[in-house]
């Protein structure tokens, strides 16, 4: 018996930073939507815990016990008194070290995926509770939709959403390390006063309205100056898409994954046909939010 689940992506439509907190992290006001590019993660009873990863940048997955499925798979055992004794098997169509969340992505279907395997009957609480100690983004990973995203990013709050965005992703040709960027991010920010992380409220009600012109004013991400300092070429991407005729620009929260609104799915193409041949990336992909968080595909007995 095996047990698959589907999770999306994200990207963050804004992604306010406040100063580092003495515990390292960063207070955020992140607003998330979970985009139609997607991770399928299966388990499968076994004799021992174990994770394998297929398909795009597959090679860059960690195999061992640090990768976040093997984690979500140790933290709902332990919970509930068992061995995380399942083969894990992540098919991987989300960017690696994108700035997409695809490593929380993994997590948390692997997680629900557990859940539905052992029969362990975790609300949706507690479920919850596992994601945000395995990491900022994990939480709204299972949720999907769109949310504001407080805290480091694990408190959520579910956002109203008026209809359907059109995006295009451009994948770059290297990673990005999230601690770095955030590094990078203090550094610039030193000598000067860093403002509480506040959502935007022009932003949430272009959300609502489902306006891709107003989100398109409102859209913004206070780490995209520290990933353009670490990934200059990245500067390159974004002016190519918004030659193309997007109506917004943005590096995907980390990066180094650029982001693109456009205002239809002709308009996506255009774009996405636009920067597949201007030699600024390594791929492009078109997707649209928000969609459902993590989804049981598989559904097993419990065991």
């Amino acid at each position: 018996m095996s047990v698959t689940v589907r999770v999306p992506a994200k990207v963050n439509v804004q992604l306010a930073v406040g100063a580092a907190r003495p515990d390292g992290f960063h207070d955020l006001a992140n607003v998330f939507l979970a985009v139609g590019l997607y991770d399928e993660v299966t388990v499968t009873p076994a004799d021992e815990l174990r994770v394998t990863c297929a398909g795009p940048d597959a090679d860059q997955v960690p195999l061992d016990r640090t990768n976040l499925a093997a984690r979500a798979a140790i933290a709902l055992a332990g919970r509930y008194g068992r061995s995380p004794d399942v083969h894990v098997h992540i098919a991987k169509d989300i960017p690696v070290a994108g700035g997409m969340a695809g490593g929380s992505a993994d997590g948390a279907g692997a997680l629900l995926a557990c859940d539905a395997l052992w029969g362990t009957g975790a609300s949706r609480a507690e479920l919850l509770e596992i994601c945000a100690e395995l990491g900022s983004d994990v939480p709204f990973s299972l949720v999907g939709g769109a949310a504001l995203g407080t805290g480091r990013g694990e408190v959520l709050t579910p956002l109203e959403v008026g209809g359907t965005f059109h995006w295009v992703f451009a994948m770059a040709a290297r990673g990005l390390s999230t601690p770095a960027v955030f590094r990078e991010f203090d550094r610039l920010a030193e000598g000067r006063d860093v403002p509480e992380p506040v959502a935007s409220r022009p932003l949430l009600d272009a959300l609502a309205a489902g306006d891709a012109d107003a989100l398109a004013a409102a859209v913004s991400n206070d780490l995209q100056p520290a990933a353009l300092s670490l990934f200059p070429e990245l500067t390159d991407t974004l002016a190519a898409g918004r030659a193309a005729g997007a109506l917004a620009a943005v590096v995907s929260g980390s990066g180094p994954t650029t982001a693109f609104l456009t205002r239809d799915l002709a308009s996506a193409e255009a774009v996405a046909g636009a920067l597949r041949v201007s030699g600024t990336c390594r791929a492009v992909r078109v997707a649209v939010g928000p969609v459902a968080g993590a989804t049981v595909l598989e559904p097993a007995a419990s065991g």
